[in-house]
């Protein structure tokens, strides 16, 4: 790093404006849009279809395979015992989720994917092909990580068919591989750029 943009660090002086700062004089802020209000429009979109709906919540972080595994186990328990939710039903979430990249083992390919990707990973392996359950996770702005998808998207039969390729879903997840994992199966979601971003979109079907 450059010794002047160093010292300047040192010093404090390139840290953001706070609140109160004079950067600020003359300047307001209009929010037209946050991440409650796409859960918000799903849901709508979703009663519109026949199919109670429910939002967790527009803040929810941690591990993106932990957070899928949450996730599965509440359909699990929505289509199995009909509880905590009336099925036809979906349960929305948002939030900044976190991927912990694994060490690459020698000789295996190097992982690719991002937060929404690895929650289906997770919640697929959690899931074990429980019936009636879909799921679909992607990033609002249209690009999961840095690759070309935005996500991925959950069937009863996601492990059988990997299966049949000869994917193993907790060879993926260790490698943090879920655009390798949902690629060959055609289940990634691609929506391009959309040039706006409200963090992360889960929603899942329990039918």
């Amino acid at each position: 790093m450059p010794d002047a943009v160093l010292s300047l660090l040192k010093r404090g002086q390139l840290e953001t404006p706070k609140p109160g700062d004079s950067a600020f004089n003359g300047h307001a802020l209009h929010l037209i849009a946050a991440p409650q209000q796409s859960l918000e429009a799903a849901a709508e979109a979703a009663r519109a279809a026949g199919l109670n709906a429910y939002i967790l919540s527009d803040e929810m972080e941690g591990e993106s395979r932990e957070v899928g595994k949450v996730h599965a186990a509440l359909a699990r328990a929505v289509a199995q015992k009909g509880q905590p939710f009336q099925r036809p039903c979906v349960f929305l979430s948002g939030g900044e989720t976190t991927v912990t990249i694994r060490p690459q083992v020698p000789g295996t390919p190097r992982g690719r994917g991002g937060r929404a990707g690895e929650f289906c990973l997770g919640l697929a392996l959690a899931l074990q092909g429980q019936p009636s359950v879909f799921a679909l996770a992607a990033d609002t702005d249209g690009i999961d990580g840095i690759e070309d998808n935005a996500g991925a998207w959950v069937a009863p039969d996601t492990l059988a068919r990997a299966g049949a390729l000869g994917m193993k879903i907790d060879q993926y997840l260790d490698r943090n591989d879920a655009y390798g994992y949902f690629h060959p199966l055609g289940d990634l979601v691609i929506t391009g750029p959309t040039f706006t971003n409200v963090n992360d979109f889960r929603v899942v079907l329990v039918l």
